[in-house]
């Protein structure tokens, strides 16, 4: 579909003025603007769904807002829910019923809105506990059990332990993990270009840097991508997935309008109103921290989004944003092969603190790679 904005008209418009309405976020009567035209107040409605969805709130209706705003319309029982394979089922009605079976103690993995074969299996799971049809299908009979059954647990992060847990059991070595490296944009597609410098050419510099330590550590490195390939965000998560992947690492930059904007943030999936990748927003806070410190890039911080990138992944994924190529003084260290190798240090030493579970750790900033090759002799050893 076209990307939608404000002046637009027409029917696309007035089926996501319908959509806003029904969810509430636009008044029936707005001035004397046709239904069918993309006025101010739609804007405003617009933002306010991005927000609350951990979408980029632009106020513009492309792919993914229109994607969000359409599963938005699903309550859980207006229509069975299945596993299909090669057009997965998405919507709030599949987000709840991911909820509901955490709650009642069946791993349905995160709750991301999308039935697939890990959703699937609680299903069947939950349908075989309780006497019904165990066919993996949500239907009336299925639905009405989980609203009459009550939740093991309530509140907090039904997932979290499970996620520590895997953690825990993976051992403090990096040894034989396998991560996913993901270097933004590719091919034809530079990306962000500003001053003779290109996002795609950085992040792919940044990735082999990052590929070779992880590679020296005894991990598993992949690329998502070839130096000359630009796949979707759909096809980079279903890689990570079909890999089997322990993490992966999504690498950007970002820009602004203002010359003035600068730093470093990260992002994991979350839509930010609880429904979170636990190891993803830990991944994403020990980056941050990492990054931050070495660099002396401003700290813009941590944030939950839906983004398909972050959304697809089975595995915790996180997407940075190094510094801002519209920014001369980032721009320009960047540009600097020495400080890509800080960056590369800093987000290998992200990965073994998470693995190290607060056990034999240092302050922030002080791990160094050859510290981290020591940890490696060492737990082997042991």
């Amino acid at each position: 579909m076209r990307v939608l904005r404000r002046g637009d008209g027409g029917p696309a418009v007035t089926e996501v003025r319908s959509t806003l309405l029904a969810l509430g976020l636009l008044p029936s009567v707005t001035g004397m603007t046709e239904p069918g035209v993309f006025d101010q107040a739609m804007e405003h409605a617009v933002r306010a769904f991005q927000q609350q969805r951990g979408l980029i709130t632009d106020g513009l209706v492309g792919p993914a807002t229109y994607r969000a705003l359409r599963d938005a319309t699903h309550q859980l029982g207006g229509r069975p829910l299945a596993f299909m394979v090669s057009a997965p089922i998405t919507g709030d009605d599949v987000l709840t019923l991911q909820e509901r079976l955490l709650e009642l103690g069946y791993d349905a993995g995160r709750p991301n809105g999308v039935f697939g074969a890990q959703t699937e299996s609680a299903l069947r799971n939950f349908q075989r506990d309780y006497g019904l049809t165990v066919d993996g299908i949500c239907g009336p009979e299925t639905v009405r059990a989980l609203r009459q059954l009550s939740p093991r647990a309530r509140g907090g992060r039904p997932v979290l332990l499970r996620e520590q847990e895997r953690v825990r059991k993976a051992g403090p070595r990096l040894r034989g993990k396998r991560i996913v490296i993901d270097p933004g944009h590719g091919g034809a597609d530079t990306g962000l270009s500003v001053g003779g410098v290109n996002e795609s050419d950085l992040m792919w510099d940044l990735a082999s840097r990052l590929e070779g330590r992880m590679v020296a550590t005894g991990m598993e490195a992949l690329l998502s991508r070839g130096r000359e390939q630009c796949p979707p965000d759909e096809s980079r998560a279903a890689f990570a997935n079909e890999a089997g992947a322990d993490l992966f690492l999504s690498l950007h930059t970002d820009s602004n309008a203002s010359p003035h904007a600068q730093g470093v943030a990260s992002f994991h999936f979350g839509s930010g109103n609880g429904t979170t990748s636990t190891l993803g927003e830990a991944m994403a806070g020990l980056i941050q921290r990492e990054l931050a410190m070495r660099t002396g890039l401003r700290d813009c911080g941590t944030h939950p989004k839906t983004w398909d990138i972050l959304r697809l992944t089975r595995c915790p994924a996180v997407r940075i944003e190094i510094g801002y190529l519209t920014n001369v003084d980032d721009r320009a260290r960047l540009s600097d092969p020495a400080f890509r190798d800080v960056v590369a240090e800093g987000i290998l030493v992200a990965v073994k603190r998470l693995y190290l579970l607060g056990e034999n750790d240092q302050p922030t900033g002080s791990f160094t790679f050859a510290d981290v090759l020591a940890h490696e002799l060492l737990a082997k050893a042991e």
